[in-house]
Parts: C-alpha cells; structure tokens; sequence
C-alpha cells in the first residue's frame, strides 16, 4: 500500500447521474455517492480523470443548454487517513441471512457473517447493485450449484456464493481486484475453485449461476459469452445496471426467461433463465 492516496471531489447537481454514468464507463468502481457529490479514491493520480470530467461537463452544457454547476476539487491525503476514515463511516450492513461487517465489527449471531475490510477501491456491500446481487443469490443459489462471478472486484458475490454451498469460480479484467477477492476469500475462511485475471471470452466451462455486477456497456459486449456458459436451467444474474438501460437489456437478453427485476433508486437489476 502506498503512503499516499487521490481524492477526487465532483459536486453537480444538474449532471449529477450523467457524471456517474461517465466515470463508471471508464471502469472506475471505487466511488462513495453523496447528495450531488461523488467521491472517487486511487492510488494512482486523478488528474486525467478530473479534466475529464470537467470537459465532459462543459460538452452536456453545451449541448443541453443546462447551466455547467460541476465542480472538482483533487486533494492527496494519508493511506492512514483514509482507513481511519472509513472506520468511522462505514458500518455493517444487513442483506437477508448476511451481515456484512468489517472486521473491527463485532460478528452477528445467527448470520452469515462477510468480512470486507477498508480498501481503497472494489465493493462493500453498500451499492445498490451490489446489495440487489446479494438478495438475488439467496433466492436462486443452492448448495452444490457450480456459480461464476465475472466481475468480482472485492469478491463478496463470490464469497456469498461459496457461503451459500456452491462452487466459485471468479475472475476480474483488474488484477488488484483478483488479488484482493483471493485475500478477501481467506479471510473468510471459503475457497475458490479457479480464480484468474481475465474475463470470460472463449470459456469451456458451465455454470448453473452467472451473476455480473458490472456496467451496461461490458455486459453488451459479454453478452454471447454471458449466454454460452449457462447450463440450462440457469440462472444469469446481471446488475450495475442504470434504469436507463433497462429497455436494451431486456432486449438483448430476450432469447432469455426474464425471472425477476429488481430496482433500488436509479439501479436496476435482472434475474434471467435458460429454459
């Protein structure tokens, strides 16, 4: 871990969604949402992304006839800073029979307890797609099921699925991200069946759950693969999905059953099925 970190600060409330939007087509997953505010943390310079931003402000402002109120403010603070930060903000959330926690946490009884410690990108449980995925998995997973997670960032999908019985497969485009879903694994006390940096083109192997929590844009360009690794009968979990979306999902996947959808603020999720 480096001893610094990249804070980046975007405050708009007439752009708000379409910078969200924005920053996640980039492959940015580490960001903490408030009331038109949207934080963003790396290691690595943010720059490049905050004269991005601002440009991509500047162009809707222009093509809309919307006045720009986006404003960007990049700091650089102490790793030791941002753990303590988020000590103090992030709390245990409950979803069904897990309870997510960070270690400093006390476990709860009678729960399948999730570990995800402070880490400056990946997934806690918080989001809503995240949250959405969780509930689905309860629901559709049975102990014995083969499952991936294509996408698995912090690998809590992954880790829900092995508490739940089945056998995990995992993979993520990022390799800090595979590194951590493993870390997160053992912490944990579950184990991956194969685990790779990669995704999922050109895969031998089927699944009786697929679950992506990851944005529209790649699940378009995974479709074909998402669709030829199910067994049938399979169920094909896809979230990360903005409302806007939806009509074209729906779409492209409608070879498919369409079991369940499910939308937490602008966040919608799918539960789909190979007959």
């Amino acid at each position: 871990m480096k001893e610094k970190f990249y804070e980046l600060s975007i405050k708009s409330s007439n752009f708000y969604k379409e910078i969200s939007e924005f920053v996640f087509s980039l492959g940015i997953t580490c960001i903490e949402e408030r009331q038109n505010e949207i934080l963003i943390r790396d290691e690595d310079d943010l720059s490049t992304l905050e004269w991005g931003v601002n440009e991509y402000s500047k162009r809707l402002s222009d093509a809309l006839g919307i006045k720009n109120d986006t404003s960007t403010n990049l700091i650089q603070k102490d790793n030791k800073d941002w753990i303590d930060e988020y000590k103090k903000s992030i709390k245990p959330v409950d979803l069904g029979e897990f309870y997510i926690r960070p270690s400093w946490e006390a476990p709860k009884d009678n729960a399948k307890n999730i570990i995800i410690d402070p880490a400056l990108a990946f997934g806690s449980g918080h989001h809503e797609s995240t949250s959405s995925c969780v509930m689905f998995l309860q629901k559709y997973a049975r102990s014995g099921m083969s499952a991936i997670d294509v996408g698995c960032g912090s690998g809590i999908l992954s880790i829900a699925l092995a508490k739940l019985g089945c056998t995990v497969d995992a993979c993520d485009t990022d390799e800090l991200a595979v590194q951590s879903a493993t870390q997160n694994a053992k912490l944990n006390g579950v184990n991956f069946k194969n685990i790779w940096v990669g995704s999922v083109t050109n895969l031998d192997e089927r699944y009786d759950i697929v679950v992506a929590n990851i944005i529209a844009d790649v699940i378009f360009m995974l479709k074909k693969d998402l669709k030829n690794i199910l067994k049938n009968s399979a169920y094909l979990i896809l979230s990360g999905i903005l409302q806007k979306y939806e009509a074209r999902i729906i779409e492209e996947f409608s070879d498919l059953k369409l079991v369940e959808r499910k939308q937490l603020n602008d966040w919608v999720s799918f539960v789909f099925q190979r007959d």
